[in-house]
């Protein structure tokens, strides 16, 4: 199932889809969801486990998005990766320059453009209750979802790794004794393949097993024009992963272990030098984006694997719970970053397209990972009025690194630089919460979390680039720091179907450290902190055919880690800022306007600001345009942000979906899917520049299918992107105006049988 790549990074143009499939095989027609029974005009009960144990959504006081079956399915259709689901849900951004490798996570307006394979994130996300903290496992495929949930705010309680933004949480469908399963076959433009499967059932009595299994591949659809260049095409990937697990359920006592492997081969992030017009934000007039001019090699290559056992003892009045995690990763990610060939220097006619002053080319490795952590929860089973958890964390995490330069001037683009770097990071935490329904209709909860964080990191200089830090180090840092996160909230039944809450909550993330030895050094951030304050209401309407969340909130964070990146001065560097505000509002509304008329929107509205007078950071290199005050330090210029909004922060965001059914017979059906997802501009980076701001956003899905046998089998053609927007997404700064892109239109075809 995992193969190998060829020659200059280029995704193999045939494989055959059996390969994807064998582990799964024999695999027929049937359902992964039993055919449906329940009134078809009412709304399910939203269940989710924000609080580490399943309840409805009306009745947490968090704002909560979740994202499940058919509408999960619909969003990933086209084999795009994680970043899918950007924008919908309220308040989610999700971007890369790393292609499918290295997701980053953005909850109103709080998250972390570092690209440093060391970077930490304030948006933690958890798959099946193990915290994901290195960014390359952030980009797990998603695949055989029982759902997915968006938990916005601080989660410093309950979670135990860098939540003051919120968390991200995947659950994987179970295994049990129900036999069960699907496949999935989509094709579509750009030669993209997109298949799953999964079977799950009964081994014996008390043991039931699930595996699941993915196939993604692309070809290669951006062509080179540069001759004899090292790399033949662009942005084609081959992925594939697995995930299997094994549940055994006892009279008082339920184990569920987890194998998880993921390889990617494909194209690393593609940049593309000049694309953007000085003094705007449009695209060049003669821009292709089916081309490039690049003298360097470009490809990423990425392995991880892991396992969990999730242990559960039910004690009579309490339940012990168990969770150890173990994850690991390796990856070497390989990219052209003047986005060009050649440089000014060589003279006219040996550099394009456009100005290139120097070439940059280099490569990110991470040839040693390993993470495992350990919970031990007790939680109390049905106390009355009052219920309650508390439990320890552990987490260990041990990292190495290796950055790459290369020379794309010279035939065979020779190494030319090699800095490592290694860290171990080691945390413990203790935590307890609890809930007291004070009266009938008004229930109290609060929770608070006691945190150790501690860092060993060191780097060295191995090769020096010509021009750069030459061959040192060691290069030593050290951080130890304790912290208390709490929340507390209430929640009161206005009527059976109306909820509303308040909920004050404080957030910690740990300090940070980076090693840019290149043309740099060491660089370091203190932790963060933020309180962030919230209230809202929660109701089932129209006897249940709708449902609505709506709140407001306000949050400040003071001492917010941020990342400096590129500049005028070919570095990197952490800071923290004196404080960060940001206020807005979230809206999700879902409601069935006629009994086959689903619709679902979701909108967000986020201002955020820095709030610090003497925070100045590097501008770019050449070509952009300064908005801010600057001032001059050591001979260079820089840009005053206090103010500026944070980076990748968009103020709104805007989705909906709509689904029409239009049933033939009690078993077969007709229908019509579309969604859509609005952004507006954000910057690129902490300076306002015209040219490193985004444009805003507005891309549409639609789906013609038709399923029949209740749903068992489904065909239907799709596309996604379908105004074929073409928007620069992220930049580099410290060259040219170079930039980078979002997913192309594509259409395609799909099948799904279910048993």
């Amino acid at each position: 199932m995992f193969s190998n790549r060829t020659a200059h990074g280029r995704t193999p143009s045939v494989h055959p889809l059996v390969l994807a499939l064998a582990a799964l095989l024999p695999l027929t027609a049937a359902a992964q969801d039993a055919p449906a029974t329940k009134d078809p005009v009412a709304l399910d009960t939203l269940q989710v486990t924000a609080q580490r144990r399943v309840e409805n959504a009306k009745d947490v006081p968090v704002s909560i998005s979740a994202i499940q079956g058919e509408k999960l399915d619909v969003l990933g259709s086209a084999g795009d990766d994680i970043r899918f689901l950007s924008a919908r849900v309220p308040s989610l951004n999700i971007e890369s320059s790393y292609g499918r490798a290295f997701p980053r996570f953005y909850i109103r307006g709080l998250g972390n453009t570092d690209f440093d394979l060391n970077a930490s994130q304030p948006v933690s996300l958890v798959y099946d209750d193990v915290v994901q903290e290195s960014p390359l496992l952030k980009g797990f495929p998603l695949f055989d979802l029982a759902g997915v949930e968006v938990l916005r705010g601080p989660q410093g309680t309950l979670f135990g790794r860098n939540t003051p933004a919120g968390v991200v949480k995947f659950d994987s469908a179970r295994p049990s004794q129900d036999a069960d399963g699907y496949v999935k076959v989509s094709y579509g433009t750009y030669d993209t393949w997109n298949t799953q499967a999964a079977y799950g059932g009964p081994l014996t009595d008390r043991w039931s097993a699930r595996v699941s299994a993915l196939y993604q591949r692309r070809d290669n659809y951006v062509d080179n024009t540069r001759p004899n260049a090292p790399a033949e095409g662009f942005e084609g990937y081959d992925e594939a992963a697995g995930r299997v697990q094994f549940l055994y359920e006892g009279d008082e006592f339920e184990a569920l272990f987890n194998l998880h492997k993921r390889k990617l081969n494909g194209t690393a992030r593609l940049f593309r030098a000049n694309i953007i017009q000085p003094g705007s934000n449009a695209l060049v007039e003669d821009f292709d984006r089916d081309k490039v001019s690049n003298d360097g090699q470009n490809f990423s290559e990425l392995e991880t694997w892991g396992g969990s056992a999730r242990l559960q003892w039910n004690l009579g009045s309490v339940t012990l719970h168990s969770i150890t995690g173990y994850e690991t990763a390796e990856s070497l990610n390989h990219g052209d970053i003047d986005g060009g060939y050649g440089a000014s220097f060589l003279g006219a006619g040996n550099y394009g397209p456009g100005f290139i002053p120097f070439p940059s080319e280099s490569a990110d490795g991470l040839p040693h990972h390993r993470q495992w952590t350990q919970e031990f929860r007790v939680e109390s089973n049905e106390w009355g009025r009052f219920d309650w958890q508390a439990g320890v964390f552990y987490f260990d995490e041990d990292v190495t690194i290796d950055s790459f330069n290369y020379d794309s001037l010279t035939p065979g683009n020779p190494q030319t630089g090699h800095a490592v770097q290694s860290q171990r990071n080691k945390a413990w935490a203790a935590f307890a919460s609890g809930d007291f329904d004070v009266t009938d209709k008004f229930k109290l909860r609060g929770g608070v979390r006691y945190t150790q964080d501690k860092k060993d990191f060191t780097a060295s200089v191995l090769q020096a680039v010509p021009g750069g830090t030459p061959v040192s180090g060691p290069y030593i840092a050290n951080t130890d720091v304790d912290d208390v996160s709490w929340d507390l909230s209430g929640v009161y039944q206005i009527t059976d179907n109306v909820n509303t809450y308040a909920r004050v909550a404080k957030g910690f993330r740990a300090p940070s450290i980076q090693g840019r030895l290149a043309f740099g050094g060491v660089s370091q951030a203190d932790s963060e902190k933020v309180i962030s304050y919230e209230v809202g209401v929660k109701a089932d309407l129209f006897d249940r055919r709708a449902r609505l969340g709506f709140n407001i909130f306000r949050y400040n964070v003071d001492g917010q880690q941020l990342i400096a990146v590129g500049g005028s001065n070919n570095t990197a560097t952490l800071l923290n800022a004196d404080k960060t505000i940001g206020q807005g509002a979230e809206l999700d509304f879902e409601a069935y306007l006629t009994d086959h008329v689903l619709l679902t929107l979701g909108s967000s509205y986020n201002d955020t600001e820095i709030k610090d007078r003497d925070l100045a950071v590097a501008i770019c290199g050449g070509g952009c345009t300064i908005t801010d005050p600057t001032t001059v330090i050591n001979g260079g210029t820089y840009a005053l942000v206090n103010g500026n909004p944070l980076p990748q922060a968009p103020k709104w965001i805007h989705n909906m979906t709509l689904r029409a059914g239009f049933p033939l017979s009690d078993a077969n059906e007709l229908y019509v899917y579309t969604d859509w997802a609005y952004r507006s501009p954000v910057n690129f980076f902490l300076y306002e520049s015209p040219e490193f701001r985004s444009r805003s956003s507005l891309e549409g899905g639609l789906r013609l299918g038709y399923n029949w046998e209740y749903g068992q089998y489904d065909v239907a053609v799709f596309g996604r992107n379908l105004t074929n927007q073409t928007r620069v997404v992220g930049a580099i700064d410290f060259n040219n105006l170079t930039g980078f892109l979002n997913e192309p239109r594509t259409f395609g075809v799909e099948f799904t049988a279910k048993f």
